[in-house]
This record gives C-alpha cells, structure tokens and sequence, in this order.
C-alpha cells in the first residue's frame, strides 16, 4: 500500500511542477513582449512617463518572483499597469493605428489568456494533489515521506475591485 501511494505523489507532485512550469513560460513570454510595447508606445506618448515607469517597475517585480504568491501579487500589479497604459492609448489614435502596436497587443492578449489557461491548469493540478495529501491514507503517507500542500496561484485580493477608467467625461 505504501509504495503505490509513494508513487502516486511523486506523480501528481511532477504534475504541479509541470502545470507552475507553463505558467511561468507563459509570464516569461509576456515579460519579453512588453519591453517592445513600451518603446512603441514611447515614440507617441513619451510624456506619460509614470505609466510606463509602473509597467516598468512591475515588470521587474514579476521577473525576481520566486514563489506562487509573489507571482501572483506581481501578476496583479503588471496587469493593473497595463490596464492604465490601454486608457492612456485611447488619447492617441494614431497610436492605435500603428501596426507595430496592434499586433504586440493581439500577441500581448494571446498571452494574457494563455496565463489564465495555465494557471487553472495549474490550481486543477494542485486540487488533485492537495486533496491526495489531505485523504486517508494519503494523510498517513504524505506526513511520513514529507509530500507537503501546494499553493494555488490565486489572483491578488486587490484584482477583484474593477479599475475606474474616466475618459475625460464630466460624470
């Protein structure tokens, strides 16, 4: 009984890694798109420096990470960021015009469901472990060959309050 449950944590443990390994691949690729997004939107709206100093400053925050919860909390600061550089956008139609600047955000929104994709491919994976760890006789085996709960990738508590956009209108 001990060695077929012994197994089957090391498998649903390979599983989390695997599925926290595509989230990350997926960040990373976001990561590496926005440098580009930056210095496109530079050459238009080079006076909105706060904005693209926060995508900056996010940005660097998501990349020194180093468990779920930071990256998560990370997450939620980079995508609150970029929610303030698309209101900035709306200033500057030629700007949304620009191809370069369309397709980075076709390939930014590509990303930005590919994330969501993965992490709940992720917290499903983490479900199935956490709930072998915390079952009879999983509980029993899990304690003695040290096969710990997971953390889910949850979103920051602050991303369930939906950002106030205002377009210059006098409501």
């Amino acid at each position: 009984m001990v060695i077929p449950s012994y197994n089957n944590f090391v498998t649903l443990e390979e599983n989390v890694d695997q599925s926290y390994s595509q989230i990350e691949n997926q960040l990373q690729r976001r990561l590496d798109l926005i440098p580009n997004l930056v210095n496109t939107v530079k050459g238009y709206a080079s006076h909105e420096e706060e904005v693209l100093t926060d995508i900056a400053d996010a940005r660097a925050r998501l990349a020194g990470a180093n468990s779920p919860e930071e990256e998560a909390t990370a997450n939620a600061e980079l995508t609150g960021a970029l929610s303030r550089l698309l209101v900035v956008v709306e200033n500057y139609p030629n700007l949304k015009a620009d191809q370069q600047f369309t397709q980075l955000m076709d390939e930014l929104s590509g990303t930005e469901n590919r994330i969501s994709v993965a992490r709940k491919d992720y917290n499903d994976q983490v479900a199935e472990y956490n709930k072998r760890v915390k079952r009879f006789p999983g509980v029993i085996i899990a304690n003695i060959t040290g096969f710990d709960e997971k953390e889910y990738f949850e979103a920051d508590p602050s991303a369930q309050t939906a950002p106030e956009v205002n377009f210059g209108g006098n409501d």
